[in-house]
């Protein structure tokens, strides 16, 4: 029960942009999606350059339509590189997580030249900015067309007029509110 009858999509991401979501039809193979066999699919779409995730799922249609994903190979027939995502999951309601769609990177950072260092980057800078969107905590920026303070309010609330009163004379202001 490790293959499925569902539509399965794919959206293919690059350096240069995405696929959007399509659907994967005509595979080599009579029957696609059952257990332990390898389906091949051609995906037409402009170069996206290296390749660093995809998106994949199906549409939860059809009995039995749980299904495990071992991985995804995509070969770019212009660069002749191999690109592997590693699943070896579940996509489906009943089991795992109930996911049936799953965010999958590249595996191998090397296909993707800086991918090592962009990743690194986007932790440092998550680990720097990540204390904003804690519970309780009100940003308040510099306007300089208002000449005031713009506030974002722990409730969604926005004061976008700004308080002229406030004249801390800091370009960015951060306090907590209890």
């Amino acid at each position: 029960n490790a293959g499925t009858e569902a539509d399965v999509y794919i959206s293919v991401y690059g350096e240069r942009g995405d696929t959007g979501s399509r659907q994967l039809l005509r595979s080599q193979k009579s029957k696609t999606f059952l257990k332990g066999q390898t389906d091949v699919f051609a995906v037409e779409a402009v170069h996206l350059g290296h390749l660093y995730k995809i998106v994949i799922g199906h549409n939860g249609l059809g009995s039995g339509n749980g299904w495990f994903l071992d991985k995804v190979v995509i070969k770019d027939p212009i660069t002749d590189l191999d690109y592997t995502f590693l699943c070896h999951r579940w996509l489906d309601q009943g089991q795992d997580d109930g996911n049936i769609a799953r965010e999958l990177p590249v595996t191998d950072a090397s296909t993707f030249p800086g991918r090592q260092e962009l990743e690194l980057k986007r932790k440092e800078t998550w680990a720097a900015e990540k204390w904003k969107f804690q519970k309780g905590i009100t940003l308040q920026f510099y306007n300089r067309f208002t000449r005031g303070f713009i506030c974002l309010y722990p409730d969604g609330r926005v004061d976008a007029l700004g308080d002229k009163k406030n004249k801390h004379g800091k370009v960015f202001s951060v306090w907590t509110s209890a």
